[in-house]
């Protein structure tokens, strides 16, 4: 349909700050207005969200789709699906694919799997250097032609300083920006845990804070060299977000995000040998999490991701330090992140624009929001339904989630990409 208007909800955007209920109208695609329709609009259909919470669609910076190269973990059309049904419109996908994400051949494949997928939105980004190998600048002009909006390094360091400056330069002239992974990987090579009293219990090599800041402190003074734009992905230390808070104060063009466990999890968590808490960067410390939670709350780091890495069973169910690091994130993200408001650390709209406008402004999408002209990509919320994560209810096709069993509230309940029905709960949005 082109015309749809959707009423009676509590309509929450956090970009323009409006909150309040009200009623949208969509026409071909996009918002037409907010509030009272337009003078000669007439919609095909209308859908009472009474009691609902209309927000934009969750945009998520951190996402590993397996395709191409891994499709026995997942595939695009796998993962768009879950993101739909987690009220994820927009997906940017990690270039570490196989073959890479370094040719423009490469992006034309993603986004036509995409396509065909009709699920969520997948934003391919475009890998940093050839191969992800760290001595060659990629082709970063056609891939941004083809429809990358931003570079990024896939979570494979450049070592070598003087190509990553190239890099960044390059990236710069293109107004492309550049997603960059905190970690020196001479301090955590061979360890997937925090290096700390908890490691030395279980007699497992420790990753130190080190790792994450030395990392920080070599790109923020090739930021303050190149005046590149550089996004710092998956903070994990009280240290790292501290150093991120200065550099922003410098006036320094930086930006973080957090991989919704950190808030939730800690080295603790790794008592068990629980393999499905192997992930990088690590678990780390009590004081840590405590310190991430303050920075997004107080917009230090301004986007929560769900690092999603869906994995097969053969990859988790084995010992701790030889499983793949990862979790599967994708059908939490929204529901962590309202877990985040029920503990009063954020309000609603501030935990939304985490999670939308917050993201979607630091790779400047049009996405995010629900201003007239802007997509309706949009998610219908019961924010007081209660559902439980299991073998049921998941929907990625990686099974490897440590929050399996936990209870959540807030179901969605509709997600819709560019006013299209991407995703409905059993429990559907009554006509009006």
């Amino acid at each position: 349909m082109s015309r749809l208007t959707i009423r009676n909800a509590r309509l929450i955007d956090p970009a323009s700050e409006h909150d309040g209920i009200s009623d949208l109208h969509i026409d071909s695609g996009r918002v037409l207005a907010v509030g009272p329709a337009p003078a000669g609009y007439s919609p095909e259909q209308e859908l009472d969200a009474s009691g609902l919470i209309l927000m934009p669609g969750l945009v998520d910076l951190g996402a590993c789709l397996r395709e191409p190269g891994q499709e026995h973990k997942a595939t695009i059309a796998s993962e768009a699906a879950a993101a739909a049904a987690g009220g994820i419109t927009s997906l940017c996908a990690s270039p570490a694919t196989d073959p890479i994400t370094d040719t423009t051949a490469v992006v034309e494949l993603i986004t036509r799997r995409a396509r065909q997928a009709r699920q969520s939105r997948v934003i391919p980004l475009a890998a940093l250097t050839r191969g992800l190998q760290g001595e060659q600048l990629a082709e970063m002009a056609a891939m941004k032609g083809a429809g990358c909006v931003a570079v990024s390094d896939g979570g494979r360091p450049v070592i070598n300083t003087l190509v990553l400056r190239r890099a960044m330069e390059y990236a710069s002239t293109q107004d492309l920006p550049i997603l960059l992974t905190p970690v020196d990987p001479f301090l955590s090579d061979g360890s997937h845990m925090h290096e700390g009293w908890v490691s030395t219990r279980l007699g497992l090599a420790g990753i130190p804070v080190a790792a994450e800041t030395a990392a920080l402190a070599r790109y923020l003074a090739l930021v303050e060299e190149t005046g590149a734009r550089v996004h710092f992905c998956r903070l994990s230390s009280a240290r790292g977000a501290d150093m991120v808070r200065r550099a922003r104060q410098e006036g320094l063009p930086v930006s973080a995000d957090v991989a919704l466990h950190q808030l939730f999890l800690t080295e603790m968590d790794v008592s068990g040998y629980d393999s499905n808490c192997n992930v990088l960067p690590p678990l780390r410390g009590h004081a840590d999490r405590e310190a991430l939670r303050h920075a997004v709350a107080d917009g230090v780091i301004q986007a929560i991701c769900s690092d999603h890495r869906p994995h097969d069973p053969d990859a988790k169910q084995v010992p701790f330090v030889t499983a793949e690091p990862g979790i599967s994130g994708l059908d939490t993200l929204l529901a962590l992140t309202l877990r985040l408001v029920e503990e009063r650390l954020l309000d609603l709209p501030t935990a939304i624009h985490r999670v939308t406008a917050g993201p979607a402004g630091i790779l400047g999408l049009t996405a995010g929001r629900l201003q007239p002209g802007d997509p309706a990509d949009l998610c219908l919320l019961a924010v007081d339904e209660p559902w439980r994560l299991d073998q049921q209810t998941m929907r990625s096709h990686g099974r490897n989630s440590p929050f399996m069993g936990w209870e959540f509230t807030g179901r969605v309940r509709m997600t819709l990409l560019e006013g299209r029905i991407i995703h409905q709960a059993p429990e559907t949005v009554a006509p009006a």
